[in-house]
């Protein structure tokens, strides 16, 4: 689903009865949907008809019909597809309540939607015969709350389940700490909820607090580059929560942009999905934040489900580009390749001690996997798979996942036997859209192996044919 009210409505109505959700990134391939249906057994589909990802128009029903006629063919049928009328909402007459999405401001005639009879269903109808009071299913605090997947190392992704009250603590308290947030805020966080940010700070870290928050069904360009901050301005937002990758791309159309409007409201600026550059940390604090609101720079993962370094606003002193301290009761430290815990300065792989209530408990369906991936290379300790740095201060620099850095360094130190043998210029690396090198694909490209498994989390699927393309012609 697109983000639009009835995705947040979805999800607090599946917790609300003790059914795991697994929200699927609307961006994703009918295959990859097909994938994770099959994955979770899932019974229930809910999707819309269409939407608008800036001037690209997006058809969502008929991406759905297809994953549920793979799932079809591969002999497990989904019962039933609830669907919301989104760009034909205005026709339903609704658009002035509350409860719903604003009308469309853009009519889409030639949409076609396809209707399997039996199995689909309008979320609208649904909705008229539906009672105001739904009893809630009382939980353990272990029950599963849902499962988010995640890209996995064999091209299969990971099935990450967490739990009712282990994560609902973890985000709720993160969110009021690393935001530093009051009644009265309003806060923005930009992420899609397809990914584990926008679950955790989109949707259950600020409504466990009570927030107000901006729900955002667009692109930071469209339909121009000032959309980010005639909205902070429109809507006086003070927490604004926001990846790298869109300061970057802000970056490069100057100042202007963002000096045209007051941005008075903001208080604290966030990062989040990979490391930032200083170059752009320095631009989100000088310019957007006009020398005045600190930056709260967070490292965490799907897995951990919520923030595990990451300054505190107003308390902790600010380096760029670093994610600082670990979050109250999170217990960081730097191994070696022996596995030996390294004091003071100190780079090498970064794992956490003891355990935290946001954690993940398992890969659905597979618990050997989880205990294999993250906690069999150094028994007694989490292994985020990301290599860091810590400075003479205490201060956490991650450095990027631990198999993608190459050594650079002087013959004497390095040797011969460790020369590349092929070198291969590239304008760009297989990305996901959190900024995250796919690994497993550049292995393969290296191999001429065009089997390449689930690529749908890609952030610009041309990057892999270039590669392929200008491969080196290495000898097997």
């Amino acid at each position: 689903m697109p983000m639009i009210p009835e995705l947040v409505v979805a999800m607090l109505a599946c917790a609300r009865i003790g059914a795991l959700h697994s929200i699927v990134f609307a961006g994703f391939s009918s295959e990859s949907l097909c994938e994770r249906i099959l994955d979770s057994s899932c019974s229930l589909l809910i999707t819309t008809d269409a939407f608008y990802r800036g001037e690209k128009l997006v058809n969502l029903k008929e991406l759905a019909d297809e994953a549920l006629q793979k799932c079809q063919e591969k002999d497990f049928p989904v019962r039933c597809c609830i669907v919301v009328k989104h760009l034909g909402r205005a026709e339903l007459g609704m658009g002035d309540s509350p409860s719903q999405s604003p009308p469309i401001k853009r009519s889409c005639p030639d949409v076609q939607i396809s209707w399997n009879q039996g199995i689909d269903l309008w979320w609208h109808e649904l909705m008229q015969e539906a009672g105001d009071e739904c009893e809630p299913e009382w939980c353990d605090a272990e029950d599963p709350l849902f499962i988010l997947y995640t890209s996995g190392s064999t091209g299969k992704p990971k099935g990450v389940v967490h739990t009712v009250g282990g994560y609902m603590l973890y985000v709720a308290t993160t969110f009021k700490y690393v935001f530093d947030f009051h009644a009265e805020d309003v806060f923005w966080c930009t992420a899609d909820i397809g990914w584990i940010t926008g679950h955790s700070y989109v949707t259950y870290g600020p409504l466990a607090n009570g927030a107000t928050s901006v729900l955002f069904e667009g692109i930071p360009t469209y339909p121009d580059v000032n959309r980010l901050w005639s909205i902070v301005d429109k809507y006086k937002v003070t927490k604004f929560y926001t990846a790298p990758t869109a300061i970057r791309l802000l970056m490069k159309f100057g100042d202007e942009p963002v000096t045209k409007h007051s941005r008075a409201s903001l208080q604290v600026l966030g990062t989040v999905g990979e490391p930032i550059n200083p170059e752009a940390w320095l631009w989100y604090h000088q310019v957007v934040g006009a020398q005045r609101c600190p930056i709260v720079d967070t490292f965490w993962q799907t897995e951990t489900g919520g923030h595990m370094l990451t300054p505190l606003p107003g308390a902790t002193p600010m380096k760029p580009g670093s994610a600082t301290f670990p979050f109250f009761g999170v217990a960081p430290a730097i191994l070696n390749e022996s596995g030996e815990e390294l004091e003071g300065e100190a780079e090498g792989y970064l794992v956490f001690k003891q355990p935290w209530p946001g954690i993940m408990r398992t890969v659905y369906g597979n618990h050997e996997r989880f205990e294999t991936t993250y906690f069999k290379k150094f028994p007694g300790y989490y292994v985020t798979g990301d290599g860091c740095r810590r400075d003479q201060d205490g201060y956490y620099w991650i450095t990027g996942r631990i198999d993608d850095m190459l050594n650079v360094s002087v013959r004497e130190k390095i040797g011969p036997i460790a020369t590349p043998d092929y070198i291969q210029n590239a304008p760009g690396l297989p990305k996901t859209r959190s900024g995250k090198i796919m690994r497993r694909v550049l292995r393969k490209i290296a191999q001429n192996d065009h089997d390449l498994g689930d690529t749908s989390t890609v952030a610009d699927p041309s990057v892999i044919s270039h590669l392929f393309s200008h491969r080196c012609l290495t000898i097997q």
